[in-house]
């Protein structure tokens, strides 16, 4: 059957079952003519407004790099809420609410002055579960979609798409609450560390620094540099200053500090960990800065390109 013959002049409902099918075929051509010079226009706008849009961001970020932070962990935090609230995803709300809580009870903590000393701990542990814990969703994800790339759901007799949605429900939770953590840890390691009294963000330290206390959580170190303890041991930087393991590595990894907290000096993260296994967790942290843009900042970006659009009347051809 030709489609594009003419349509003779009758009414819809005198027509043929063959005419009415040209007749629709035809409409449909019409009100799509032009569209494809329409969505062109549309994918320039987007490509565009992704570049300047990196470009600006970029030089946001190397000029004023903590209203930068700021405004990223304020998207960060509520863009995925507010669009599970809309569609009514209320696993993702739950967790969000629950991990939100605990947060702000341990932000509110490290930022109590004075400082109890059970607080450094429980700032560093919480964060540093969480971490361990976005870590491990990751790589559950990850594998759960490794098995259904490979057919391995076929022996449970499961659909590949049920495998693939579950692997990545797993590892957007883990990814999402890990850079999160890594954002809401930095600012407490600052505000905790100024508490204490032996780092200032701006500064000189304001108090001077014993021989044997952690310049982190201010606790006396038990174990020395070069010794091997029971529960933990220390750890000197090229600096020479001395610090808990714990506190130093919560400091450099969950905290994503890379310079001494009492004298500012660059650490070597490399050398810092040498054990073979823990340097993947240095790739993962550069993973959730890279999460943190998609997450944050691309929904604003794609906004924007939608009200370009709507502006030049571009956002309703897909319906027409």
């Amino acid at each position: 059957m030709d489609l594009h013959k003419p349509v003779p002049n009758k009414t819809y409902e005198e027509m043929t079952r063959e005419e009415r099918l040209r007749f629709d075929h035809q409409k449909m051509h019409e009100k799509h003519k032009g569209h494809d010079a329409m969505h062109l226009e549309m994918i320039l706008i987007l490509l565009v407004t992704l570049i300047i849009a990196q470009i600006l961001l970029v030089q946001w970020k190397q000029r004023h790099y903590r209203s930068y932070s700021l405004t990223t962990l304020i998207a960060l935090w509520l863009i995925p809420i507010v669009v599970c609230l809309k569609n009514f995803w209320w696993r993702f709300t739950i967790s969000w609410v629950v991990f939100t809580l605990i947060s702000l009870i341990v932000m509110r903590k490290a930022n109590t002055k004075p400082v109890s000393g059970s607080t450094p701990r429980l700032v560093y542990k919480w964060f540093n579960f969480i971490y361990k814990l976005s870590y491990g969703l990751g790589i559950i994800g990850y594998s759960i979609m490794l098995m259904a790339f490979f057919g391995i759901n076929l022996i449970f007799g499961q659909p590949p798409q049920s495998w693939m949605d579950v692997g990545l429900m797993f590892a957007y939770y883990g990814l999402y609450f890990g850079v999160l953590g890594r954002d809401l840890s930095e600012i407490c390691t600052d505000k905790l560390a100024c508490n204490i009294g032996y780092y200032h963000p701006k500064g000189l330290p304001t108090r001077q620094l014993e021989e044997n206390i952690c310049a982190v959580c201010g606790h006396e170190l038990v174990v020395k540099a070069e010794e091997e303890g029971l529960l933990e041991n220390s750890y000197k930087l090229p600096c020479n200053h001395v610090f808990h393991e714990f506190c130093i590595r919560g400091w450099c990894i969950i905290g994503k500090k890379q310079t001494c907290p009492y004298c500012k000096e660059k650490v070597d993260l490399a050398r810092l960990f040498k054990n073979p296994w823990e340097r993947p967790h240095l790739l993962y942290g550069q993973l959730l800065d890279w999460v943190r843009y998609l997450v944050a900042w691309q929904p604003l970006i794609l906004g924007l390109v939608q009200g370009i659009n709507y502006v030049l009347g571009l956002e309703n051809i897909d319906n027409l």
